[in-house]
């Protein structure tokens, strides 16, 4: 069943790196989580508590090609579902949300409906959600509890959660949690209501005011196309990529957790409305526009944006006419704008960003996601970086979320 969204059959990505290695890890211990479910999904439909209805829910991690820090400025925004997945998997029933995660040993064990209270407190001052190598102290489970809050399930539901998108990555593990769980809890909306009301959960789990391309791109992904997003009205429009034999995307990792912090991410939010209040929204500001903003970290950061949104345009009228050395500068152009005047990049990201760009058949390469860690993506010909070997993998272009009802 659909619920407003493509049903998608997703693939298994082509993995270089250990991160993928470490999402098989998790994967062979998947027979205990799924005997946990079946005897759940036994104890629903002989009676014990209420005929249970068995559940698949899935949904894409992303890789954003160009656009970052643009979405919450009413932006544009280039990104691509990936073939990393987080599946949640279960049972209806019951009046609570329990649920088991193949990478963290927390459980999640929510009432329904979810107290704010209880957000909050999973929240905490010390706690950082999906840090990378943090499992005691990442409490995945506010996203379970916020997801919960938002979408008021009618029934509980038990299951468990099991993610081939790498933890700490920046490629949106978040959105695709809040996404999947929203639909195995018994979502039937639009694709686009889904999207607006997981980042409102996301909002409450984290306190961090995000956009909303992690959540667009997680429900409205086209299969072989990135989705040029348009923040301000939201409007999807999906670009072809070249074939895989002419062109690939990789993905590398830092090796430094990527983690949104609050307060950085608030600040740059901050800043961005500072400027729009000396020049006006800045997706309609000039470049003259904003040389006229005296404060210069303020004109900095507007800089950026303004010059990104311009760049997300050269780069997809580059892909279209096959251009893909003028995509490639658009993406080191962009690097060095997040790095300059954004103040997101670290030092880790950058060395990996100049080596891939020195590499040959490299067209381009830059941070993407939230920044302050996390992965690089490069665009490059077939088989460029396999002398990276373990540092880095292929990923590919899939569709978005999907769900299966009475999926035994």
């Amino acid at each position: 069943m659909e619920h407003g969204l493509r049903e998608r059959v997703g693939g298994e990505s082509e993995p270089l790196s250990d991160g993928a290695a470490d999402c098989r890890d998790h994967e062979h211990r998947e027979d205990d989580f799924e005997e946990h479910v079946e005897h759940e999904g036994r104890r629903y439909r002989h009676g014990v508590d209420e005929p249970g209805v068995a559940v698949e829910a899935r949904a894409p991690g992303r890789v954003n090609l160009i656009g970052d820090h643009t979405d919450y400025t009413g932006g544009l925004v280039l990104p691509v579902a990936i073939d990393r997945w987080t599946t949640v998997r279960g049972v209806t029933g019951g009046s609570r949300v329990r649920l088991r995660s193949s990478a963290f040993a927390e459980r999640a064990d929510v009432p329904l409906p979810a107290p704010a209270a209880e957000v909050a407190r999973s929240r905490g001052p010390q706690v950082r959600p999906f840090a990378a190598g943090s499992a005691s102290t990442a409490s995945w489970t506010r996203y379970v509890a916020a997801v919960v809050e938002e979408f008021t399930p009618r029934t509980g539901f038990v299951g468990t959660v099991r993610s081939t998108v790498p933890v700490g990555a920046g490629l949106a593990s978040s959105a695709a949690l809040e996404v999947a769980l929203a639909l195995a809890v018994g979502f039937t909306g639009d694709a686009d209501e889904l999207a607006a009301r997981c980042r409102r959960a996301e909002h409450r789990a984290t306190g961090t005011p995000t956009g909303i391309m992690d959540q667009l791109i997680a429900t409205r992904a086209v299969a072989g196309h990135a989705s040029l997003i348009d923040c301000r009205d939201r409007g999807i429009a999906t670009i072809e990529l070249p074939p895989r034999d002419e062109v690939e995307i990789v993905v590398v990792h830092s090796g430094v957790g990527h983690e949104l912090a609050s307060s950085a991410y608030g600040r740059r939010v901050a800043e961005c409305e500072r400027a729009a209040e000396s020049i006006g929204p800045l997706r309609d500001a000039s470049v003259d526009d904003v040389a006229g903003i005296v404060d210069p970290v303020i004109r900095a950061r507007a800089r950026h944006v303004v010059t990104e949104n311009a760049r997300v345009a050269r780069f997809v009228d580059a892909v279209r006419v096959g251009d893909l050395p003028a995509a490639g500068q658009c993406m080191v152009e962009s690097h060095a704008s997040l790095r300059d005047d954004y103040a997101v990049s670290i030092p880790a990201v950058d060395a990996i960003v100049e080596a891939l760009c020195a590499a040959p058949g490299v067209f381009g390469a830059r941070m993407t996601g939230g920044g302050f860690g996390g992965c690089v993506v490069a665009l490059c010909r077939p088989d460029a970086l396999a002398s990276w070997g373990s540092r880095a993998w292929r990923v590919r272009a899939v569709g978005g979320a999907w769900v299966r009802r009475d999926a035994r």
